[in-house]
């Protein structure tokens, strides 16, 4: 089994990770079509990108988010848009809520980093009252969608393979329709989303993909040519030069019914 991934670093995931899951979560939410005004819960709100985006979209009357890093929840509180939101440090296997106490219960980027994804979703069905929502949106990782897959590729290739999330497989159309239906969801729903990102140059894009905490480690014990190769490798995958850079990114999304 590969160890735990935690993120203990609000303002780094923030420039790595948040504005991709702001523009994923979007789209995903253009697709949701909530209503205003009801309660929702933010599984694994991490660094509360996607949170604060829920209270600019959906003007909810109540939102909880919920992430086990204490430093991520610390960085969410602080967020001007957010400052409606409840955060609380908790485990998504157990989750800090009466049975049937929100009309929403969503998570971003998530379901992959559960310890054991179908009780995760069972907890968030069982917060959720009948006839509400229960939604989710996951990087392809097996199909490429991640963000930064080059340079997970590129560190793959020279023989130092990254640590993936603990279940990549569930991020798969085919297996999120599994869970939801296994939790007792209906109407169950998915859909593919692409999303791009601007970087001024390569640089930037290489800048952010190096703080990832699961690749620093690696990267920092590398020689300073078997580096710049990684580098040329990740630069050659996204055609990164000198001029500005656009970079696409795919994510799994699917939604049910309580």
């Amino acid at each position: 089994m590969n160890p735990e991934i935690r993120f203990s670093n609000g303002s780094t995931y923030e420039q790595m990770m948040g504005v991709w899951s702001r523009k994923v979560g979007d789209a995903f939410l253009t697709w949701l079509a909530p209503p205003s005004g009801e309660r929702w819960i933010d599984v694994g709100c991490g660094s509360g990108a996607f949170t604060e985006l829920l209270i600019e979209r959906v003007k909810p009357l109540s939102i909880t988010g919920v992430d086990p890093s204490a430093p991520q929840v610390d960085y969410a509180k602080k967020r001007p848009g957010a400052a409606a939101a409840r955060f609380e440090v908790g485990d998504a296997m157990a989750l800090p809520l009466d049975t049937g106490s929100v009309d929403h219960a969503t998570s971003g980027l998530v379901v992959f980093f559960m310890p054991d994804p179908p009780r995760g979703i069972a907890e968030m069905a069982r917060v959720t009252r009948a006839g509400g929502t229960v939604s989710s949106y996951v990087w392809d990782y097996l199909g490429g969608g991640f963000p930064y897959h080059p340079l997970n590729a590129a560190i793959a290739e020279i023989g130092h393979p990254p640590i993936p999330p603990p279940h990549p497989e569930a991020a798969e159309l085919e297996a999120l329709t599994t869970l939801w239906r296994d939790a007792g969801l209906m109407e169950v729903e998915t859909r593919v989303i692409t999303v791009e990102r601007d970087y001024p140059d390569f640089d930037s894009y290489w800048q952010m993909a190096t703080t990832a905490p699961v690749l620093a480690p690696i990267l920092a014990a590398l020689s300073p040519d078997m580096l710049a190769g990684v580098r040329r490798a990740v630069a050659a995958r996204t055609g990164g030069g000198t001029g500005p850079l656009r970079f696409s990114a795919r994510a799994h999304a699917v939604k049910g019914r309580r």
